[in-house]
């Protein structure tokens, strides 16, 4: 009995705990970005991002482990340069939910995943190209 209390504990504790996607537009031209994010629980937006400005949605990660955000970012001013992805999304029971630090520039769209901001990391990894309407 105590060993399921304990790992009941763990759980809970895990479940209260936060995750968060960053969303920062870094395009050029003083385009705006335009971005609509949503889970089966919350949504998020739409809202414009000005160039050098940034969002972050916080949030839970849900009991079963099953907390998965989507999002669309379009590229003002006409929003022909799109992209729909899953920008946050856990990878297993252990996987505990960090913040995802997801950059919008000219060429796509990257991604870094660690435990807090960084304001200039060296591991930004390119996942997405833009589409076009």
């Amino acid at each position: 009995f105590l060993v399921f209390l304990f790992i009941f504990s763990l759980c809970m504790l895990d479940y209260v705990s936060g995750s968060g996607i960053w969303i920062a537009n870094e395009l050029k031209f003083k385009k705006i970005l335009w971005i609509r994010c949503y889970s089966k629980d919350d949504k998020f937006g739409p809202q414009e991002i000005p160039i050098g400005q940034h969002v972050e949605i916080s949030f839970r990660i849900n009991f079963w482990r099953t907390t998965r955000f989507m999002c669309t970012l379009r590229q003002g001013p006409n929003y022909k340069h799109y992209q729909e992805f899953t920008a946050f999304k856990l990878s297993g029971f252990m996987d505990h939910g960090i913040l995802w630090d997801w950059r919008a520039r000219e060429d796509g769209i990257y991604l870094n995943k660690g435990d807090k901001h960084i304001s200039n990391p060296v591991n930004l990894q390119k996942v997405y190209d833009w589409k076009t309407d």
